[in-house]
């Protein structure tokens, strides 16, 4: 019974929000669903991890203009890349990252370029070695970052010809406890 609930959770979750929260009464599987609250739970944990996604845009966006700095993870010091991600889950949404932006990657799920949603992360090839940059995706093809010496924290579009032909996949940061969007 648990591994159907569980399925049954995993599939509402994939399926858009509204979709589940319409299901038809005279169903078993929506009764069921009614009867214990889930509907309600599914849609409360889905607008949590919108509204910690929006947080975290929003957080990082306070930092632009923060001046880069290698091995840099604090306003004060500056940031490098990876810094800059793992300071904005701590600040935002109390998650701790690895620090470097491979073990960023490695910590993470894999997600399509099409699934991506604010809040993600977006990887690039900018020293010949793959997700040797990271960014966070803030919507409509941009993403924010730490770009490198001598620049500052930053929003640009993914579909400049330079992102364009280094990047190396997307990314979701799943919360212990959440459910998988």
């Amino acid at each position: 019974m648990r591994k159907l609930l569980a399925l049954t959770v995993s599939l509402a979750l994939a399926c858009p929000l509204a979709a589940a929260q319409t299901a038809p009464a005279n169903d078993d599987l929506g009764k069921f669903m009614a009867d214990k609250g889930l509907l309600s739970r599914i849609s409360d944990a889905g607008n949590q991890i919108q509204n910690q996604a929006s947080d975290l845009v929003v957080g990082a966006m306070g930092f632009l203009g923060v001046p880069y700095k290698r091995g840099g993870s604090t306003a004060d010091m500056g940031f490098d890349c990876s810094g800059f991600v793992k300071a904005m889950f701590e600040q935002t949404v109390g998650l701790v990252l690895p620090r470097s932006a491979a073990q960023q990657a490695a910590a993470t799920q894999t997600i399509d370029r099409s699934e991506l949603r604010p809040g993600d992360l977006v990887f690039f090839n900018t020293m010949r070695q793959a997700f040797s940059h990271v960014g966070i995706y803030v919507g409509n093809g941009k993403f924010i970052h730490s770009p490198k010496p001598g620049a500052e924290v930053r929003v640009e579009d993914m579909g400049m010809a330079y992102w364009a032909r280094r990047f190396d996949g997307a990314r979701r940061v799943n919360q212990p406890g959440s459910p998988t969007p």
